[in-house]
């Protein structure tokens, strides 16, 4: 049998603030990641306000270059912060600019979701709008193990370290089940 091919995963974030407990879960899957997996974040920050007009002149470069990234991606990684019982705005403008046509990037696609919020819930309700996203999307997700980080606040340090034993090793089994997903959805052996 041949060694196994690396998984190459594309992390998105769907919060833009600088001190983003979303962020730092994405930074805390770099460090829990399988040896045979890398994970790039994509910048999202730079997208205007999805806008048919604009689009039907082309796609902004930071929106081709993420068409490009999710393209290359053997998988996704969402980091999903929750505003207002939903996924935030930040996230939807960038899964609507990269979903449009042609050739729609996310098809097919294996993914997981994460997301650390200030409520007991974490961020439970967000997700699940993602979710239902994901069906339009053609995403293939990861259902377990969730990872759902409540009263972030609590469980990160001040430089942004989870400190959480119990959410580092969920965001550690779902990138196993990731992993092992992306090899049997996507066929990468």
């Amino acid at each position: 049998m041949s060694e196994a091919r690396g998984i190459a995963v594309l992390g998105i974030c769907g919060s833009l603030r600088k001190g983003s407990y979303n962020m730092a879960a994405l930074r805390t899957a770099i460090e829990l990641k399988p040896p045979t997996m890398t994970i790039q974040i994509a910048d999202i920050s730079q997208f205007p306000l999805y806008n048919e007009d604009v689009r039907a002149q082309g796609f902004p470069p930071p929106v081709e270059i993420f068409r490009q990234q999710i393209k290359a991606a053997d998988a996704l990684l969402f980091a999903c912060p929750e505003y207002n019982y939903s996924m935030s705005g930040v996230l939807k403008n960038a899964i609507d600019w990269a979903s449009r046509p042609p050739d729609q990037p996310f098809a097919g696609k294996p993914a997981a979701i994460m997301g650390a919020g200030a409520g007991m819930a974490g961020t439970a309700r967000a997700q699940s709008d993602l979710r239902r996203s994901f069906v339009f999307l053609d995403i293939n997700p990861v259902n377990k193990p969730e990872v759902l980080i409540g009263q972030a606040q609590t469980k990160f340090d001040a430089n942004g370290r989870l400190m959480d034993e119990a959410a580092r090793g969920f965001i550690r089994d779902m990138l196993v089940a990731l992993e092992r997903w992306t090899r049997q959805v996507g066929r990468k052996n």
